[in-house]
Formats: C-alpha cells, structure tokens, sequence
C-alpha cells in the first residue's frame, strides 16, 4: 500500500521518533514520513520556508503533533494550523504523553482531531503508532488540495 501525501510526525523525542518510524514501516508508510523535531520546524515545513523551502508544495495527509515540544509547543503549532484557511483543513493528531485534562480540552478547543496519549509499553505504543499511520496514511481520504475551510 502507498499514500500519496507524506505523514508528518512532530517528535522531539528521539527514542519515541525511532519506535514511530519502525511502526509505520511495518505499514510501509515510513518512506512517507517526514520528521520534524520541533514545532519551528512543522511550521518551515508546513509553510514550505527554511530547510524545507524547496520541498513540493502540498499539505501532508495528517500531523502527528507531539504537545511538549522545544522552540514551539504543539498547542501553538495546532492554533497556527487552524487559523490558516489553507492549513486548516489538514488532520492533526496529538500525539502526546500528557494525560492532563486541559491539554486534553486545550487540544480539542484549538481544533484537533484526535488526541492519543502515547502508551509507555513498547509493544502497545508500535501497535497504537502502526494503527494511526495505517488509518490516517491509507485508510482516511484526506482534503483535496484546493480544499479550503469556510470557518
């Protein structure tokens, strides 16, 4: 199976980017993954600026967006995302190791789509990381490209 648009994974952690990675390669999406280690970087990649400034336009099937991230949290890069009409449409998955109520309702507040605490076992985290990759990197239809949010 092959996704045309890439997964982004948002992980500053880098144990954590390792597992996810090695997850969605057993769904054979990993070749599909961009990687970002903060939010600074998902904004360059996301607005196609800094080291991603040459890389094709288009949105990415989805984010997975890690909350406590360096440089910019994942609650700011969530807002940013959805207060661009040409953002806003993409699929943003937190994906974080906080069970905090209010960054539970924070996250939801700002428009995310989902929120996954990560799970501390190593085999149920490769199993909870394999299933996002396959639901939102294969099984979801993501927005077409002109999509644009009336919001």
């Amino acid at each position: 199976m092959t996704i045309a648009k890439p997964i982004l994974l948002a992980e500053d952690n880098p144990r954590d980017a390792e597992l996810a990675l090695a997850a969605m390669e057993a769904e054979h999406i990993c070749d599909k993954v961009v990687l970002c280690h903060d939010g600074a970087e998902v904004l360059d990649y996301l607005y196609c600026r800094g080291q991603f400034k040459s890389r094709l336009r288009g949105n990415p099937a989805v984010v997975f967006l890690d909350l406590k991230m360096p440089k910019v949290n994942g609650l700011e890069v969530l807002r940013t995302i959805k207060a661009d009409a040409n953002l806003r449409p993409i699929p943003v998955v937190m994906l974080t190791s906080s069970r905090e109520e209010r960054d539970l309702a924070d996250s939801y507040a700002l428009g995310a789509n989902a929120y996954v605490v990560k799970p501390v076992e190593f085999h149920k985290f490769l199993s909870a990381v394999k299933e996002l990759g396959a639901f939102w990197g294969i099984i979801n239809e993501p927005p077409p490209e002109n999509c644009r949010s009336t919001q």
